[in-house]
């Protein structure tokens, strides 16, 4: 039985390493920022959590106990790789479009990444 578990963890393990390297060579191969923002968050993602899943797998099948470590990271992976590729997004967008070149905005007029902060007289009531 140790034989199996031992397979389905070294699948995971090639399988994160694929995705490593996919990752690493999407990063050299693709030609713009906005291109090469995808292969990161995939090698991130499907990579390290490949790692993370074998991790887990060897912790529970094979030692007997579950550690929460990995689970651990692998929440703070998932909740900050798709933060990290908007940020990387917004500061493509704010250095090379202009807000007159970008498409049309709706209803409220304004973009996120270009919204020009408006200053109301609003009566300061705080000195009663």
């Amino acid at each position: 039985m140790t034989v199996i578990f031992e397979l389905l963890i070294t699948v995971f393990l090639i399988v994160s390493g694929i995705f490593g390297f996919v990752g690493s060579f999407g990063m050299i191969k693709l030609k713009d920022p906005m291109s090469r923002l995808h292969a990161p968050t995939k090698a991130t993602t499907l990579g390290v959590g490949g790692v993370l899943l074998a991790s887990i797998c060897h912790s529970v099948l094979i030692e007997g106990h579950l550690s929460l470590h990995e689970l651990l990271i692998t929440l703070f992976l998932f909740l900050t790789a798709p933060i990290t590729a908007l940020f990387i997004a917004k500061w493509h967008i704010h250095r090379h479009e202009k807000p007159e070149d970008l498409p049309d905005a709706g209803e409220d007029e304004l973009w996120a990444t270009h919204a020009v902060e408006q200053v109301e007289d609003v009566p300061d009531h705080s000195t009663n």
